[in-house]
């Protein structure tokens, strides 16, 4: 077919992605849009009362938050809404200085996380080693268990019940059918069972008021002066750090379970820009949700933009127009629902002994140092930069002794030849000084590094030492095989370093 006969109907179609015409997608999306929709709901509300706003701040971030990072992300799929994390950092601002201030902060932290985008930020997730994320995966297992805890403690008895038949369906039903999402099919039993035999448990309405309305757009209410923008600035910058980091680790980790690759760079612009839409419309700001995503994407095997959309979508409908319904479904079916995205998240298999007898001692300690972080501070963040670090550490100490030096005389004493071998760098070059004899070595020394690779100062530092040494003995040395890296970094830069000759 020519290009003059394609119809405008047929070129619209040619636009559209191909999920939109399998009715079988449809529904999985429309139906885990739903469960998570229903998920988010005690979640946001709980995060608000961590932030010490009303219930209606938080519940306006989720829906502002996953509308919005659905169009603009860059991970498909990905849930984004009010989180713990974030409410962390911002709580004590709005504790001293109000709400005005928090919703400066929250539009502040958009336009840092869309400038940390654009300079290439989501470029540093490469550094992050596998040992790190395969802890940040259990401790975050761990996490969403530990939450579930009080919802369990000092309850009526028969939250236990339901709870048990929650998690039966939840593992029963996928065996029997796959039509409807198991999470979905337990909250509605789960309901029906309590409302109509009048059951007493905990509810989500017990947990804060819905709201009944939607947002409206409007600026924060604060004075724009140099003092707001000071008070709010080191707030705002922390939410965008963690926001990111807690942002971009769950994309990675669903680039993983679902075998596809995301845009980081679009992400963490996105998020920036799902932010200062959430602060506008009033929002407490928000990042992905590691729990919720993985109800999505892992449970009810969601794989498009749609999904997102609808979780938001669907959250606003379920607070505007079902309030009194959604009120009465049980915490306990939400606590199973939980539970089961726990096990399910948790990796089993790093911690198999099968497993952990193969494994490097260093790579358990970061994976265990990893977890250990994220569970004391509950903060998935730091535990990825405390686990990176020691990987970090423990890299430099394995890769310190590598470069190996080899000493040769000449057959007539004249001359001896050092030829080092490996990477120099500041761990592995510490001890090369001491590596050669200078007392007892003939009058020409010849350092040949064509097997090696200088890679800093301080390895440029450790040869001018070894040159100075030879020549307060009156002995010449000579350094050849330099690669044009090393050549480049080293001509620049001997003499000019403290301890240089």
């Amino acid at each position: 077919m020519s290009s003059a006969a394609v119809t405008p109907a047929a070129r619209l179609r040619g636009l559209k992605p191909d999920w939109l015409n399998d009715p079988k997608v449809w529904r999985t999306e429309i139906l885990a849009g739903l469960v998570v929709a229903l998920a988010l709901i005690p979640e946001a509300i709980s995060f608000s009362i961590i932030a010490g706003v009303d219930p209606a701040i938080g519940l306006f971030a989720s829906f502002t938050m996953a509308v919005v990072i659905s169009v603009v992300g860059g991970r498909r799929a990905m849930i984004s809404a009010a989180t713990g994390a974030v409410a962390l950092v911002i709580a004590p601002l709005n504790r001293e200085h109000g709400l005005g201030h928090l919703i400066a902060a929250v539009i502040l932290a958009g336009v840092f996380q869309v400038a940390l985008g654009a300079v290439g930020v989501a470029k540093l997730m490469r550094f992050v080693p596998r040992s790190v994320m395969v802890g940040f995966v259990n401790a975050l297992a761990i996490l969403i268990f530990m939450t579930q805890i009080p919802e369990v403690r000092d309850v009526p008895w028969a939250v236990y019940p339901l709870v048990a038949g929650g998690l039966a369906l939840l593992v029963l039903l996928p065996r029997i059918t796959t039509a409807v999402p198991a999470p979905l099919v337990s909250i509605v039993v789960l309901t029906v069972i309590t409302v109509a035999a009048g059951i007493a448990v905990p509810t989500v309405g017990d947990k804060g008021a819905l709201p009944s309305s939607l947002p409206v757009p409007g600026l924060p209410d604060v004075p724009f002066t140099l003092d707001t923008l000071t008070t709010i600035a080191p707030y705002a910058f922390a939410m965008a750090l963690v926001g990111l980091m807690e942002s971009l680790m769950t994309a990675k980790l669903v680039d993983d379970i679902t075998d596809t690759h995301s845009n980081k760079t679009r992400e963490s612009i996105g998020q920036g820009v799902a932010n200062i839409v959430t602060g506008f419309f009033g929002g407490m700001g928000g990042c992905a949700m590691i729990g919720q995503t993985m109800i999505n994407v892992k449970v009810s095997g969601a794989r498009t933009r749609l999904s997102t959309f609808l979780a938001g979508a669907f959250l606003m409908v379920l607070c505007v127009v079902f309030g009194p319904v959604v009120s009465d479904i049980p915490m306990a079916a939400l606590v199973a629902v939980m539970v089961m995205v726990s096990f399910a998240t948790f990796d089993w298999h790093s911690v198999a002994p099968k497993t952990l007898g193969r494994m490097p001692a260093g790579e358990i300690g970061v994976m265990v140092v990893t977890v250990a972080a994220v569970v004391a501070t509950h903060n998935l963040a730091i535990g990825v930069v405390v686990g990176s670090v020691t990987a970090m550490v423990v890299f430099a100490r394995r890769v310190a002794h590598l470069a190996e030096v080899t000493r040769l005389v000449a057959p007539n004493g004249a001359s001896v030849r050092y030829t080092v071998t490996g990477e120099l760098f500041f761990a592995s070059s510490n001890d090369l000084v001491g590596r050669f004899d200078y007392a007892a070595d003939p009058d020409e020394v010849v350092v040949d590094l064509s097997a090696a690779h200088i890679w800093d100062a301080s390895s440029v530092a450790a040869l001018d030492a070894i040159e100075t040494k030879y020549g307060q003995r009156g002995k010449t040395v000579e350094i050849t095989g330099l690669n044009d890296l090393s050549a480049d970094l080293h001509g620049r830069l001997t003499g000019e370093l403290a301890g240089g000759h």
